[in-house]
């Protein structure tokens, strides 16, 4: 199997299934001397485990890095970054009843037959529990960019199925588990609940944003930043939509509105979502995706089975009824892992002298 690696010079690649013994990645082309250490990486991938709200799966995984090489006496070394994470809660006869049919919506039919063999725990490979290495490797990244450039990186969750979520403030989004930026999430959860209890599940938006961008990153014509981060967004599960600045709304705008003007001060605006020709603005990069609602649902559903006869397969066992609430961090550190590849392709075409030149001042959309 192929294509399980990511990025041109900061490199990530990884590895395991859902119910294996581990999963875990690679990360190549890491620049020497940054101080690193597990608990650098741990923050994040404690906002994504599963368990951690009622909301999410109940499968319990510390989800506890290990770091294996690339780092000595606390500092990388310009080697392979090897980042190693135990499964310890599988619960594979949940997924007895499914060996021979498909579920709708799921990968199942799809890599039963590009490999004629797919492993049906938990979805195998295909799991969204392999976006915890995504995660992780997104923590390095962001490490590197914060500290060379002062770029840092946020989400926050716009909408949930039918119901939008208004924008209060940044500060409220780590105080609740749909990552929501409002003070008040009582009607998400009574949602929530009451979705569960059907058996159904939903999809939601997520907004994810990057801050203290260099001016400058991205190539044209078929390595744009903006396309860059549009094939790292379409990577993640379940995500079937995505946005840059205006996005889709830019089809009612007009010419005269959705150029951002240019002022002494900085941008007017910010609807080209901080990338004007492939190359980043200095703006702040601004990401939406959508998410597709959880196919692993309770709810009895048509299909067929290996043999193409038709039957109904319902998914038991463990199951985000929404995999969007726990999205947010694995959008930021993919949007990470594309700036960060970047970042590294344009010093080593145009060197660093270039990188710090803001010509035009950044205005922030917050």
């Amino acid at each position: 199997m192929s294509g399980n690696t990511f990025g041109t010079l900061f490199t990530v690649t990884n590895f395991g299934e859902s119910h294996g013994p581990a999963i875990g990645c690679v990360i190549d082309g890491c620049p020497p001397g940054m101080a690193l250490s597990e608990a650098d990486i741990q923050h994040d991938l404690d906002r994504r485990r599963p368990g951690t709200s009622r909301h999410v799966t109940q499968r319990q995984e510390p989800d506890q890095v290990q770091i294996l090489s690339g780092v000595y006496q606390g500092v990388t070394t310009g080697a392979p970054i090897a980042l190693l994470i135990q499964n310890t809660d599988q619960r594979s006869q949940d997924y007895g009843d499914i060996l021979q049919t498909f579920r709708p919506g799921h990968a199942d039919y799809t890599y039963l037959q590009k490999y004629g063999v797919r492993d049906p725990r938990g979805g195998g490979r295909s799991s969204a529990r392999l976006t915890a290495p995504t995660v992780a490797a997104g923590a390095v990244a962001k490490k590197w960019l914060l500290e060379k450039f002062g770029t840092t990186f946020k989400g926050c969750m716009t909408q949930l199925g039918e119901h939008p979520i208004g924008f209060e403030d940044w500060s409220h989004v780590p105080h609740n588990p749909f990552y929501a930026p409002v003070a008040d999430v009582s009607h998400l959860e009574q949602y929530m609940d009451s979705l569960r209890k059907s058996g159904d599940s939903c999809g939601a938006r997520i907004r994810v944003v990057a801050q203290g961008m260099p001016v400058g990153l991205g190539q044209p014509i078929y390595d744009r930043l903006d396309a860059d981060i549009a094939y790292a967004m379409m990577g993640l599960n379940a995500v079937k939509g995505i946005e840059i600045g205006a996005g889709f709304a830019s089809v009612a705008q007009r010419g005269s509105t959705h150029g951002d003007s240019l002022t002494p001060e900085g941008f007017a605006q910010n609807n080209a979502g901080g990338v004007l020709g492939g190359i980043s603005t200095g703006q702040d990069l601004d990401v939406s995706i959508a998410i597709k609602p959880t196919s692993s649902i309770l709810t009895p559903r048509d299909t067929i089975n290996s043999d193409g006869a038709a039957t109904q397969v319902q998914t038991k066992g463990r199951h985000d009824p929404c995999v969007g609430i726990r999205a947010t961090p694995i959008a930021e550190a993919l949007l990470a892992l594309v700036v960060m590849d970047h970042a590294l392709r344009h010093r080593a075409q145009c060197a660093d002298v270039v990188m710090p030149l803001t010509p035009i001042p950044a205005q922030r959309s917050d």
